[in-house]
This record gives structure tokens, C-alpha cells and sequence, in this order.
């Protein structure tokens, strides 16, 4: 585990390593070998989830991630595939994509790092930012209501879809764990942390 803290490229304090290191304890509990296990991300913050855990990996383009995972789930069924992306890129860029992988319900687990804003960009507002928020693109306060991805989800029948928070490792760990577990696409919306720009 220290080697791969000492090479973290995150803002200081970022809360994906923990959820990194939350996914690798799930995998590692669960016994999924690394040889079993791919994961599926995008360019940016939480794009950089595959170059820290020891799996096939693919970085992709910006909300893209989920067709490139089911590809993968389609022509290797017995791989356990999970992708990782953020608010910004799956509830905005990415929503098409997403609403249908719910619908389709392909075994895949889908980790969703919501910081409730463009981090990578520096403060930007995202579609889970919430009502009146002042960011560098609202800087009055954010006037439109924010999604809610586990109703977002549901309405377009995913199969499991629950809330996780950053700063609660072993809850978030064992849900990690369920959404691997369920046979069928699964959603995990983590709260994350964003002490660099998450200023409110």
C-alpha cells in the first residue's frame, strides 16, 4: 500500500485514495484475483483509478467510459468489470450512456466519485452542485436544482443503485462490496470530499 500513496497525483488531502483503497480492500476481501478484475475509467480526477490498483485497466475519452465497459463485459462475461467516473462526467457528458447501461443491466459496477463539481477544472458547477453554491461558473450561486443520480438511476431501472460517503471507509467498503456481489449493472454514488474546491 505505501508504494503506490508515495505516487499519488491527486490535489492534497483528495479523498479518492480512500475510495481507491476501498475498492482495492473490497476485491481483496471478496477474493476477485487481479487477473479477474478489469477496470474501465476516463480522462481526469477519478480517471486515474486504474494506474493504482493491480487489474486490467482502460483509460477512455471524457463519458465514455460505459460503453467501453460493456464492450468488455460482452466478449469476456467471467471478467468482473467496474468503472470509475465523477459527477461531471456521467451525469452531464456521459448521462445517454448511462441511463441506458442502467436499462441494460449488464453485470457491471459503476463507482461514481461525486465531488458536486468540475474539480479537474477548478471549480466549475457540475449537475450534482447544490441550488445557490457559488462556483467559478456561477458566481452568484448556482440557480438550477441538482440531480439526484439514486433516483436518476432507478427511474431508469437500475437493479442496485445506493449512496456511499468518503469519509465513512468501512461502510463504503462493504457497499462497494454488495454492488460487486449483485448480478445485474449496479451504481454506486460516492459523496466525495473535494477539500481543494468543494467549498461548501
Amino acid at each position: 500500500m505505501r508504494s503506490w500513496l508515495n505516487n499519488i497525483q491527486w490535489c492534497p488531502w483528495c479523498w479518492d485514495t480512500l475510495i481507491i483503497w476501498a475498492i482495492k480492500k473490497a476485491f481483496e476481501e471478496l477474493g476477485i484475483a487481479s487477473h479477474q478484475r478489469v477496470v474501465v475509467s476516463w480522462v481526469g480526477c477519478s480517471g486515474k483509478a486504474s494506474q493504482y490498483i493491480d487489474w486490467y485497466a482502460a483509460e477512455t475519452l471524457h463519458g465514455r467510459t460505459l460503453p467501453f465497459a460493456t464492450g468488455i463485459k460482452m466478449v469476456n462475461p467471467e471478467l468482473t468489470v467496474l468503472a470509475t467516473g465523477w459527477d461531471g462526467d456521467w451525469y452531464w457528458i456521459g448521462m445517454g450512456h448511462f441511463i441506458h447501461a442502467c436499462k441494460r443491466d449488464l453485470n457491471i459496477t459503476y463507482i461514481v466519485m461525486d465531488n458536486e463539481n468540475y474539480a479537474l477544472t477548478t471549480w466549475q458547477a457540475s449537475p450534482t452542485t447544490p441550488i445557490w453554491a457559488k462556483t467559478k461558473t456561477t458566481p452568484l450561486g448556482n440557480t438550477k436544482q441538482p440531480f439526484d443520480p439514486i433516483k436518476l438511476a432507478l427511474d431508469a431501472w437500475c437493479t442496485f443503485a445506493k449512496t456511499a460517503d468518503s469519509i465513512k471507509f468501512l461502510e463504503m467498503k462493504e457497499i462497494i462490496k454488495e454492488a460487486i456481489l449483485h448480478p445485474g449493472f449496479s451504481l454506486v454514488n460516492i459523496h466525495q470530499a473535494c477539500p481543494s474546491f468543494k467549498r461548501w
